[in-house]
């Protein structure tokens, strides 16, 4: 499975921004996508995850209400769609692909370069 994530850039507080992730290769329906955050000086963290089907999703806290992941079934691309954005949503942001339904890095075998999000205050 070949990820390529985008999407990335500057935005102010408040406002939002659309990542994208386009998947290729052999993946199925047991397949789960996830997106993680790294922030400078801390741990790599859960962000949000999508069953390959684009049906059952689950988010991190922190981004609960605000982050949206979701599937274009047409495209084979996710999206992970970032609303009312705070300075400590600044980060290097992954999609990651694996066979299991975590929340822990470690669970997810491919990975798609990161993309920067810098949210200014």
């Amino acid at each position: 499975v070949q990820l390529q994530a985008s999407g990335g850039g500057l935005e102010q507080a408040g406002g939002s921004l659309r990542l994208s992730c386009a998947a290729s290769g052999r993946a199925s329906s047991a397949y789960y996508l996830a997106w993680f955050r790294q922030a400078p000086g801390k741990e790599r963290e859960f962000v949000a995850r999508i069953q390959w089907s684009g049906r059952n999703t689950a988010y991190a806290d922190s981004v609960k209400g605000r982050f949206a992941i979701s599937r274009d079934n047409a495209e084979d691309t996710f999206y992970l769609q970032m609303n009312a954005l705070k300075p400590e949503d600044t980060a290097i942001y992954n999609c990651a692909a694996g066979q299991i339904w975590s929340t822990s890095p470690g669970a997810y075998r491919y990975w798609g370069q990161g993309t920067l999000v810098t949210v200014s205050s």
